[in-house]
């Protein structure tokens, strides 16, 4: 079985295409949870409600969790609450953007 930190780590992998900065470190992940029967659910927002590539982001996390050994299925769920702020940015993102 996958475990949390596994599938964080291949979500570092998935890019919104207008941000240099992956989905993970710029805070978009609200939470992964695995269920025993192997399957990934993803809670994630966007830096935006009206990001025109949500569709494309969430389908590329997905099919990059469904990859992470140790995944049967995984799902996406895209949430607006709470609203993304960049105060959820990782300190690496917010210094790659030169945000202070």
């Amino acid at each position: 079985m996958a475990t949390q930190e596994e599938v964080l780590q291949a979500l570092k992998e998935c890019y919104d295409p207008e941000i240099p900065v992956n989905v993970v470190d710029l805070g978009l992940i609200y939470g992964v949870e695995i269920t025993p029967e192997e399957k990934v659910i993803v809670t994630m927002t966007l830096t935006t409600p009206g990001c025109g590539m949500a569709y494309q982001i969430a389908m590329q996390v997905k099919e990059r969790a469904k990859q992470v050994p140790g995944v049967k299925e995984a799902t996406v769920t895209v949430v607006w609450e709470p609203k993304w702020d960049p105060s959820r940015m990782s300190e690496a993102a917010k210094k790659k953007l030169g945000i202070p």
